[in-house]
Protein backbone atom coordinates (compact mmCIF):
# COMPACT_ATOMS: atom_id res chain seq x y z
CA UNK A 1 0.00 0.00 0.00
CA UNK A 2 1.41 3.53 -0.72
CA UNK A 3 0.99 5.81 1.66
CA UNK A 4 0.07 8.89 -0.46
CA UNK A 5 -2.41 7.52 -2.35
CA UNK A 6 -5.85 7.14 -0.63
CA UNK A 7 -7.43 3.29 -0.28
CA UNK A 8 -10.83 2.45 -1.64
CA UNK A 9 -12.96 -1.15 -0.31
CA UNK A 10 -14.42 -1.89 -3.92
CA UNK A 11 -17.29 -4.28 -2.09
CA UNK A 12 -18.81 -5.49 -5.31
CA UNK A 13 -19.61 -9.23 -5.84
CA UNK A 14 -19.73 -9.68 -9.88
CA UNK A 15 -16.17 -10.94 -10.15
CA UNK A 16 -15.67 -8.44 -13.93
CA UNK A 17 -17.60 -5.63 -12.79
CA UNK A 18 -15.42 -5.31 -9.73
CA UNK A 19 -12.10 -5.57 -12.17
CA UNK A 20 -13.24 -2.98 -14.57
CA UNK A 21 -13.94 -0.88 -11.35
CA UNK A 22 -10.08 -1.83 -9.81
CA UNK A 23 -8.58 -0.86 -13.27
CA UNK A 24 -10.47 2.08 -13.23
CA UNK A 25 -9.70 3.55 -9.54
CA UNK A 26 -5.71 2.38 -9.81
CA UNK A 27 -5.80 4.19 -13.20
CA UNK A 28 -7.02 7.38 -11.07
CA UNK A 29 -4.33 7.09 -8.72
CA UNK A 30 -5.83 4.72 -5.80
CA UNK A 31 -4.86 2.24 -4.16
CA UNK A 32 -8.17 -0.70 -4.38
CA UNK A 33 -8.84 -3.65 -2.14
CA UNK A 34 -11.67 -5.50 -3.24
CA UNK A 35 -13.98 -7.91 -1.11
CA UNK A 36 -17.58 -9.93 -2.72
CA UNK A 37 -19.12 -10.52 0.86
CA UNK A 38 -19.96 -8.49 3.93
CA UNK A 39 -17.77 -10.59 6.20
CA UNK A 40 -14.79 -10.31 3.58
CA UNK A 41 -15.24 -6.74 3.46
CA UNK A 42 -15.84 -6.32 7.01
CA UNK A 43 -12.78 -8.52 7.43
CA UNK A 44 -10.46 -6.11 5.63
CA UNK A 45 -11.64 -3.19 7.67
CA UNK A 46 -11.06 -4.37 10.50
CA UNK A 47 -7.23 -5.48 9.64
CA UNK A 48 -6.36 -2.55 7.33
CA UNK A 49 -5.43 0.46 9.41
CA UNK A 50 -6.43 2.87 6.93
CA UNK A 51 -9.50 2.97 4.32
CA UNK A 52 -10.47 6.21 3.19
CA UNK A 53 -13.92 5.22 1.51
CA UNK A 54 -15.54 2.40 0.59
CA UNK A 55 -17.57 1.15 -2.62
CA UNK A 56 -20.25 -0.90 -1.86
CA UNK A 57 -22.64 -2.89 -4.24
CA UNK A 58 -26.62 -3.49 -2.52
CA UNK A 59 -26.60 -7.50 -3.86
CA UNK A 60 -23.45 -9.48 -2.29
CA UNK A 61 -22.64 -13.01 -2.18
CA UNK A 62 -23.61 -14.61 1.04
CA UNK A 63 -26.36 -13.88 2.94
CA UNK A 64 -25.78 -10.46 3.82
CA UNK A 65 -26.80 -7.41 1.61
CA UNK A 66 -24.78 -4.13 1.31
CA UNK A 67 -27.14 -2.47 3.98
CA UNK A 68 -26.05 -4.82 6.06
CA UNK A 69 -22.48 -4.04 6.05
CA UNK A 70 -23.82 -0.25 6.40
CA UNK A 71 -25.53 -1.02 9.59
CA UNK A 72 -22.01 -2.45 10.71
CA UNK A 73 -19.56 0.29 9.51
CA UNK A 74 -22.21 3.10 11.16
CA UNK A 75 -22.48 1.34 14.25
CA UNK A 76 -18.80 0.93 14.95
CA UNK A 77 -17.12 4.17 16.53
CA UNK A 78 -14.26 3.20 14.85
CA UNK A 79 -15.26 2.84 10.99
CA UNK A 80 -18.58 5.20 11.03
CA UNK A 81 -17.43 8.42 9.80
CA UNK A 82 -15.61 6.52 6.24
CA UNK A 83 -17.88 7.76 3.15
CA UNK A 84 -19.86 5.07 1.90
CA UNK A 85 -20.74 5.17 -2.09
CA UNK A 86 -23.57 2.93 -2.96
CA UNK A 87 -23.85 1.78 -6.51
CA UNK A 88 -26.19 -0.72 -7.38
CA UNK A 89 -28.65 -1.83 -10.16
CA UNK A 90 -31.91 -0.49 -8.30
CA UNK A 91 -33.48 2.42 -6.84
CA UNK A 92 -36.14 2.03 -5.25
CA UNK A 93 -37.30 4.74 -3.14
CA UNK A 94 -37.46 3.04 0.50
CA UNK A 95 -33.80 1.13 -0.26
CA UNK A 96 -32.13 4.48 -1.17
CA UNK A 97 -33.80 6.06 2.26
CA UNK A 98 -32.69 3.28 4.14
CA UNK A 99 -29.19 3.94 3.17
CA UNK A 100 -29.60 7.93 3.65
CA UNK A 101 -30.72 7.50 7.19
CA UNK A 102 -27.95 5.08 8.12
CA UNK A 103 -25.63 7.67 6.57
CA UNK A 104 -24.15 6.91 3.19
CA UNK A 105 -22.26 9.74 1.49
CA UNK A 106 -24.35 9.20 -2.15
CA UNK A 107 -26.08 6.88 -4.14
CA UNK A 108 -26.05 6.10 -7.21
CA UNK A 109 -27.75 3.44 -9.93
CA UNK A 110 -25.37 1.78 -12.40
CA UNK A 111 -27.51 2.24 -14.85
CA UNK A 112 -27.60 6.04 -14.75
CA UNK A 113 -23.97 6.53 -14.04
CA UNK A 114 -20.67 6.29 -15.10
CA UNK A 115 -17.38 5.02 -13.49
CA UNK A 116 -16.05 8.18 -14.33
CA UNK A 117 -18.70 10.23 -12.50
CA UNK A 118 -18.73 8.46 -9.50
CA UNK A 119 -15.05 8.44 -9.37
CA UNK A 120 -15.01 12.00 -9.98
CA UNK A 121 -17.32 12.42 -7.08
CA UNK A 122 -14.79 10.39 -4.50
CA UNK A 123 -12.28 12.46 -5.65
CA UNK A 124 -13.84 15.68 -4.76
CA UNK A 125 -14.85 14.29 -1.30
CA UNK A 126 -11.03 13.37 -0.72
CA UNK A 127 -10.31 16.79 -1.83
CA UNK A 128 -7.86 15.27 -5.15
CA UNK A 129 -7.59 17.96 -8.33
CA UNK A 130 -8.21 16.14 -11.60
CA UNK A 131 -5.22 16.31 -13.34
Amino acid sequence: MTENKATILVVEDDKSLQDAIRIKLEKNGFFVITARTVVQAYDYLKEISKINVVWLDHYLLGEESGLDLVVKIKGNKKFKKIPIFVVSNTAGAEKIKSYINLGIHKYYTKSDCRLDNIISDIKEYLGQTEK
